[in-house]
């Protein structure tokens, strides 16, 4: 009963607070003020419920005085927890989060009209400038406040660390709340273990999602508005903030030490609340966003003399194996949790933020190569590819997932970019995950491409754009694939059959490329490995006939023609392919097949390689084949393996390995993907549902 008093004394406080359109509120009203976080409510569920969006949008437009005071006023309350520090009350602490809370459900509103945007950023009032403790802060904008505030309760004794001692009033002279070793976790850069208490993780996550919140402010750009910048990413990922290196430290050792399973015991979930998911879970949201900010910028970092973002900087200067060790291992952890088979269904708990331990592994392999090499200096490295083949597989029809199977292309694309990738797929593929694909016994070079064939025959049409990408990934392994399987073999020869037809050729501009990719793929092989490869050589000889087609393609305009207008009228997909690390760009549209653009490529073609060792093999293969009667193919295979082109062939090309190179038109992409990620996975509440969103595009189900 007492719950619902109090709730309904909080409603009616804000109804009091929306009803005063022409009543400015005095700041020294701390009665009045002191309504809205004395403790009345006591999650932020609530502060959402009861503070509608309606009561938001009637206070900023007809009252925006009080409005600024009650941001002002729980700025300046944080402020004073801050200055309390580990003397902070039970009592004092409830406070704290209420205006926290508040201020999570108050500041998209404020980032969703253009003319509020400049609030954090002007002069503050008199009134609150007097109000504040740091000297310090006077004369600094609210946003900076805010953000040092929050950094500063991040790593207060009591409330979101555990104290070391007993603090108390006669020992905060000798408290330094800005100490590195109040790191959260055990792990990089930090040894020692304390256990948490699942209040202080509560804490964590409230104050986390207020800085999340306070970060969204690129939700409400245009998504062609590039050069917009995040103020509050910029001070937050500065060397003005000096909670950085612990912050980052603390994040990451949180995310990398994390294991859903606990004590192993079945159902354990379903028992007993996990408080350190709900953190795990935010401060992985939290990371990505802060490695993300300014990242093109931080390709020259070499060339500053101070870093542009220090938390970039930091994961960049990360070194000793010990802590590669530690964020690999608990990477895969994770990444292999939602994988889990058991006997007793449903038993084990199975995270859902896989998509963000994703993004992170992408950044850390892209900003650290120490630590890609790292990973691609053992097996390991496999226990990351699995998953992410996983993810593909199950996320290729689905479109809400169209920007998880491009992180998670890119992911491999990086990967493949290093000769160590390549040579690790060879290893045997024992372990069965449960996928879509046909049953084969290979490696996992055979377990990638077979996943590839799937996306690229089987996924949605929006992933047409990655074909090239996917095609580059297994350009730059086919030199080290030692021994491809009968069925994997035969799904490549099914595209280069499928992308050589003229209809698909000549129905845009760029599909040519496919099939040059896909010609440099069995060069590769046939040049580098061709003693283990009988079975994709006898495929090349069982479709030889593709590649004659393709050598004696048309080129006159008006047999090119017929398949473009039988393209037309069937309404044939259309496979768009670009540059491949550049899914983005597209082609024009006002274009048409001519011979001219035929023969400009049809000449280029690398066939030479494919066609000698037809002219070699195909008679020795026919004659063998009546001599012997032979009509089985494991015995032509057998024959294959024994044979030999050495001298035969045309002089080996170079290996070409092409690498991710990001770009302008990547960067806005993932930072549509980042944010709407985010946006998707804060419902519990929803912090931005009920906002004017113009990054990307919210399409509400009807009820």
């Amino acid at each position: 009963m007492g719950g619902t008093e109090s709730k309904v004394g909080f409603r009616r406080a804000i109804l009091n607070l929306t009803s005063r359109t022409n009543q400015t509120i005095d700041t020294s009203d701390d009665a009045f003020w002191d309504q809205f976080w004395s403790g009345t409510v006591n999650n932020i569920s609530d502060i959402f419920a009861l503070v509608t969006s309606d009561d938001i949008h009637s206070l900023r437009e007809e009252s925006p005085g009080n409005f600024m005071t009650l941001i002002y006023k729980a700025v300046e309350k944080l402020d004073s927890a801050v200055m309390a520090g580990p003397s902070m009350s039970i009592s004092e602490q409830a406070i704290v989060l209420n205006c926290i809370r508040l201020l999570t459900r108050l500041i998209p509103f404020v980032f969703e009209s253009e003319e509020w945007r400049s609030f954090f950023w002007s002069k503050n009032s008199v009134e609150f400038e007097d109000s504040l403790h740091n000297e310090s802060c006077n004369n600094a904008p609210l946003a900076q406040i805010l953000l040092k505030k929050l950094c500063d309760l991040l790593f207060c004794p009591d409330f979101t660390i555990v104290a070391p001692v007993q603090v108390g009033p006669d020992t905060l002279e000798d408290y330094s709340i800005e100490s590195i070793q109040h790191i959260w976790e055990k792990g990089v850069g930090f040894a020692y273990s304390r256990k948490t208490p699942p209040h202080i993780d509560s804490n964590r996550t409230e104050i986390l999602k207020l800085i999340l919140a306070c970060f969204s402010e690129t939700m409400y750009y245009n998504p062609q508005d590039t050069t917009q910048p995040n103020l509050w990413l910029s001070y937050f990922t500065s060397n003005e903030n000096k909670h950085a290196l612990p912050l980052f430290t603390s994040l990451l050792n949180v995310i990398c030490a994390y294991d859903p399973q606990g004590y192993g015991l079945p159902y354990q979930h379903v028992m007993f609340n996990d408080y350190r998911e709900q953190l795990v879970e935010i401060s992985a949201q939290v990371l990505m966003v802060i490695l993300d900010h300014e990242s093109a910028m931080m390709r020259s970092l070499e060339d500053k003399a101070q870093p542009e973002n220090y938390f970039t900087f930091f994961l960049s200067r990360i070194h000793r194996e010990e802590d590669f060790n530690f964020i690999l291992s608990g990477l895969i952890k994770l990444l292999n949790n939602p994988l889990m088979q058991t006997y007793l269904p449903n038993s084990c708990k199975k995270i859902a933020f896989h998509e963000e331990l994703m993004v992170l592994f992408w950044k850390m392999c892209d900003y650290n190569r120490k630590f890609l090499f790292y990973v691609l200096k053992t097996s390991d490295v496999l226990d990351i590819l699995v998953p992410i083949l996983y993810y593909l597989t199950e996320s290729r029809n689905d479109p809400a997932k169209v920007g998880l199977m491009h992180v998670g292309v890119f992911t491999l694309l990086l990967l493949s970019g290093e000769r160590n990738f390549g040579v690790r797929l060879n290893k045997l593929y024992l372990t069965r995950v449960p996928m879509d694909l046909p049953i084969f016994t290979g490696n996992h070079a055979d377990l990638l491409i077979l996943v590839f064939h799937k996306i690229i025959t089987c996924g949605h049409h929006r992933l047409q754009p990655l074909f090239d990408c996917i095609l580059t990934i297994i350009v730059n392994i086919s030199p080290y694939l030692k021994q491809m399987c009968m069925v994997s073999a035969s799904k490549l020869m099914h595209l280069l059959e499928a992308f050589s037809t003229p209809w698909f050729l000549f129905a845009n501009q760029t599909n040519y490329h496919l099939v040059f990719f896909l010609l440099e793929i069995f060069n590769n092989i046939i040049q580098y490995q061709f003693d283990g490869n009988s079975h994709l050589i006898y495929s090349i000889i069982r479709k030889r006939h593709v590649f004659h087609q393709l050598s004696n393609l048309p080129e006159d305009p008006s047999t090119v023609s017929k398949p473009s207008r039988k393209r037309s009228n069937s309404q044939a997909p259309s496979f768009t392919s670009n540059n491949s690390t550049d899914c983005f760009n597209k082609p024009p549209e006002d274009w048409s097949p001519n011979r001219e653009w035929v023969a400009s490529w049809r000449k280029k073609l690398p066939l030479q390689t494919i066609m000698r060792l037809l002219q070699v093999l195909v008679p020795q293969v026919e004659k063998i084949c009546i001599d012997k009667h032979l009509t089985d193919e494991s015995e032509i295979i057998s024959f294959l393996q024994n044979g030999t082109l050495v001298g035969l062939l045309p002089v080996p090309h170079p290996i070409l390995m092409r690498k991710y190179q990001p770009n302008a038109a990547t960067s806005v992409w993932f930072r549509r993907y980042m944010w709407g990620l985010v946006y998707m996975r804060n419902i519990s509440p929803r912090i931005w549902s009920e906002t004017n969103i113009k990054l990307f595009e919210v399409q509400k189900m009807q009820e």
